[in-house]
């Protein structure tokens, strides 16, 4: 009996191992001529459409599909992932998400959030990046210094509340004690950035990489990074923390908006979609974000790439959803929601 149970073990684990690229060859079969939409939550122009439609003919290529970008703006973000939460889990659609704002919505517990990141499948993090302070050239705000003057007004651009320049330039604004007013309804950083250099706005709160681009075309100067280090991308400019001085409580409110930026960039997908189409769409995009070709291709373009695979992002949203206390949770909901947007 012995004898006959080890053999029927042994015959089931072989067929587990045929079984698995069996399963494999199914997703990749059914990805082959299909078409993938790429969604992307906020209009064309920006930082994150600019990845998508880099990504998106390599990510073609390998699925050997064609990989639409489609452009969802609406409440920065939100609805695009609110309509993936629910759309039908066939694995022939992806959103690139920008986590720092998406992650605060749901931590902030948003009337308008139908989406759970904990649930929603990560398929990579494209990268993660530190955030900033963007004004026209013409701005009299050269430094971190002439920010904190007395008597200055600044008017910041943002999407929804929790849209990332919104909520980015609220807890600026609290952390630096400024006298703002963020002003909502843009579609995207992009529109914002051409607002602030009409005048119609003072500043941006934009990733290293949109503010690496604006400024090498001259449309904006950089004011300071809001990250304990300097932009890898931009060495020479100063962070908030090396020039001003900041007690802790100042210290609290850029470390805690710097902590959400490690959630960065990240592309997720619908709830429910079958393992063997996750698998393989995973292991798609990891081969495309880690080909040295597509990394130079977004080298040349100050679009940075630096992969982390599905399961690691999944665990770090479980992470951040529960890292404020209730009363933290409390001030940071006035200060997003309300204090320099009403």
């Amino acid at each position: 009996m012995r004898i006959m149970s080890k053999m029927l073990v042994i015959a089931g684990a072989a067929l587990a191992l045929v079984g698995q690229p069996a399963a494999a060859q199914d997703a990749a079969e059914f990805y082959k001529g299909k078409t993938v939409k790429f969604i992307v939550g906020v209009g064309v122009g920006g930082g994150f459409d600019a990845y998508a439609r880099m990504i998106a003919p390599h990510l073609g290529r390998v699925l050997e599909a064609t990989v639409v970008v489609e452009n969802l703006p609406g409440a920065g973000g939100i609805l695009a992932l609110n309509q993936m939460m629910i759309a039908q889990p066939d694995g022939l659609r992806f959103k690139i998400v920008n986590g720092t704002p998406s992650l605060l919505a749901q931590l902030l517990e948003q009337d308008n959030i139908k989406y759970d990141l904990t649930k929603m499948p990560h398929l990579a993090l494209i990268a993660a990046e530190p955030w900033g302070m963007l004004v026209s050239p013409t701005s009299p705000i050269k430094t971190p210094q002439d920010l904190v003057k007395p008597g200055l007004k600044i008017r910041w651009g943002g999407t929804g509340p929790t849209g990332g320049p919104s909520d980015g330039a609220s807890i600026t604004c609290q952390a630096l004690k400024l006298d703002c007013r963020v002003v909502l309804g843009y579609r995207g950083s992009a529109e914002i950035a051409l607002a602030v250099q009409r005048g119609e706005l003072d500043a941006l709160y934009v990733t290293d990489a949109s503010l690496a681009t604006y400024q090498k075309g001259q449309q904006g100067h950089v004011v300071a990074i809001a990250a304990r280090q300097r932009s890898e991308m931009l060495p020479q400019v100063p962070t908030f923390y090396e020039t001003l001085k900041l007690d802790k409580e100042q210290e609290w409110w850029l470390d805690f908006r710097a902590e959400l930026n490690e959630y960065g960039r990240v592309l997720l997908t619908m709830p429910g979609i079958p393992a063997d189409r996750l698998a393989h769409l995973r292991a798609s995009i990891a081969k495309v974000l880690n080909d040295p070709a597509v990394i130079a291709e977004g080298a040349k373009t100050q679009r940075v790439i630096a992969y982390r695979d599905g399961d690691t992002m999944q665990k770090l949203a479980h992470k951040l959803i529960n890292s404020l206390t209730s009363e933290r949770k409390a001030e940071v909901r006035e200060v997003v929601l309300k204090k320099f947007t009403n």
